[in-house]
């Protein structure tokens, strides 16, 4: 169920120090806020400096003035986030927000070794992502959403607002009489994610009250699907072995084929396949009866070839094997 802001931050347990990446806007200010004074001394704030709109320089300021009130060490870093092909501009600029995260953290900001880094998306964001996978057709890891904590780099992550609606946050700071920065792009109805808040989300609203609970149960499923494909994954992985041998591959169902293929890629390679280049990859894996079959399909960013045996990914501007 939905939570108020205090709930949630009394539930919110970090390992400490804690970074709270702030962009200076109304959700970050307030998780910033809450935090430091919750835990006096043990929090910093990271402030990413895209410089793509006129209002970074009024972001920026904002950040530095609530944490110098806040007694709070600010870490700034200007990043590049220009889109590389197929990449939208704003999966660049997250690209770019959360390598400059994990960078400072893993450094320390000043002479405090983070342990964990909180980042303020809220429940309506949640339903802006889950809506946003629906659309695109994305499967069990796209359905999940965004988890409220994960580790990665040896670095805890937290998202403590998620089932909090956004209206609360404001409402939080509003009585307490703080500001923030408004992101001039948040009305630009260009962007679908901004179309959703301000057409979609009224209606849900009206239609569905507690469709901020029942879709986070959703979510909730699908993630919990998603771990347990997962584990299937990992053990038909070590069965088959690495690189999967294309005998062994033949002899699992079509739908535990695909899952190992999926997760043998993304593992290994980084490399996450479309739904039309994994069917025709497993079609070639069915017809390979004899030695002199050749499989080599472009997967991602490179391809999968055919090597006596096995099969093997690689990117031909780098090595091939």
């Amino acid at each position: 169920m939905t939570h108020s802001f205090e709930q949630a931050m009394a539930a919110f347990r970090p390992a400490l120090p804690l970074a709270v990446a702030l962009s200076g806007g109304a959700d970050s200010s307030a998780l910033l806020i809450a935090c430091a004074e919750r835990w006096p001394g043990q929090v910093c704030a990271i402030h990413v400096n895209h410089g793509l709109q006129q209002a970074a320089g009024e972001f920026e300021a904002h950040c530095k003035a609530l944490c110098q009130r806040l007694n709070v060490l600010l870490a700034v870093q200007p990043v590049a986030a220009g889109a590389a092909p197929g990449q939208s501009p704003e999966e660049a600029a997250r690209s770019a927000r959360y390598k400059a995260f994990e960078s400072l953290s893993l450094d320390g900001i000043g002479q405090v070794a983070i342990q964990s880094i909180a980042l303020a998306q809220h429940a309506d964001d949640q339903v802006e992502t889950l809506l946003l996978a629906l659309s695109r057709g994305a499967g069990l890891p796209g359905l999940a959403a965004m988890p409220s904590h994960w580790q990665r780099a040896g670095i805890d992550w937290y998202r403590p607002l998620l089932r909090v609606p956004g209206r609360a946050v404001r409402d939080w700071l509003r009585a307490r009489g703080e500001t923030w920065v408004e992101d001039p792009s948040n009305g630009d109805l260009r962007f679908t994610r901004n179309r959703i808040r301000a057409q979609l989300m009224p209606v849900l609203e009206a239609q569905f009250p507690a469709f901020r609970d029942t879709f986070a149960r959703s979510s909730a499923h699908a993630a919990q699907a998603q771990w347990l494909l997962l584990e299937v994954a990992q053990g038909d992985l070590a069965a088959v072995g690495t690189p999967p041998q294309i005998r062994a591959l033949q002899q699992l169902s079509a739908a535990r084929q695909a899952n190992v293929l999926r997760h043998w890629l993304q593992s290994e390679h980084g490399c996450a396949p479309s739904a039309a280049q994994l069917q025709e990859l497993q079609r070639q894996i069915a017809a390979c009866t004899t030695r002199g079959h050749r499989i080599e399909i472009k997967v991602g960013g490179g391809f999968v070839r055919r090597s006596n045996d096995r099969l093997h990914w690689y990117n031909p501007r780098v090595l091939a094997p």
